[in-house]
């Protein structure tokens, strides 16, 4: 029975010495081999954070200059007094329909590769014609009132109308009227929507400058 006795409580304290152990946790040498392998691989986790933020944000940055907003510089002088050359501006793709009196960043390679700026003056089915003594533009029989022009129109270009506006289409002109490129020109004409880039809606540069193109004479 001693001998019984004796081993059964050997065996009990055997188990309470590897409770003791789990309780206790690794060894010191153990603890610094862990806290070694973790700054190894600590740097490593943070970089990669880091270039999956960057790439994020590249994502993001592409997605919304290519589907909502992108800045543009304006090249030439035909939009004075309301642009001028070296403005730059945003653009943007969400305006919706077109409208008259829209200022609108378009491509037509007819005329030159690089995009060019300019004014609907006339939406499809409308109706424009342009009386170069009197200098008056008329849309659909009425007389625009324009105070954002730089001067009266009286520079023909190719322009014989009235023309109506095409479905899908907008008549353009420069607010330099004598000093623009714009759908009086046969190399431009009525522009199909599908070249346009999108429509103007700030500006932010020049610093002077800076704010909404649209006034109450916009």
């Amino acid at each position: 029975m001693k001998d019984t006795n004796k081993g059964s409580h050997l065996a009990q304290n055997q188990r309470a010495a590897k409770r003791k152990q789990k309780r206790s946790g690794p060894e010191p040498e153990e603890q610094d081999t862990a806290l070694e392998e973790a700054e190894v691989i600590s740097p490593y986790k943070e970089t990669y954070e880091w270039i999956r933020c960057l790439v994020l944000a590249l994502i993001v940055c592409v997605l919304l200059f290519v589907f909502v907003a992108r800045v543009i510089d304006v090249v030439g002088y035909s939009m004075v007094p309301t642009l001028d050359d070296g403005d730059k501006i945003i653009i943007t793709r969400l305006a919706g329909d077109y409208e008259q009196g829209d200022i609108v960043v378009l491509r037509k390679e007819t005329l030159r590769e690089e995009p060019i700026v300019k004014r609907v003056i006339a939406v499809e089915g409308q109706t424009v014609d342009i009386d170069f003594t009197l200098g008056i533009v008329y849309v659909d029989g009425v007389a625009l009132d324009e105070p954002y022009v730089n001067e009266l129109t009286y520079t023909q270009e190719d322009f014989e109308g009235p023309i109506t506006v095409p479905e899908g289409c907008v008549f353009v002109m420069g607010d330099n009227r004598n000093n623009s490129t714009d759908s009086r020109d046969a190399r431009v004409g009525c522009v199909d929507t599908r070249y346009i880039m999108g429509k103007v809606v700030f500006r932010i540069m020049p610093l002077s400058k800076m704010g909404a193109i649209y006034g109450t004479d916009g």
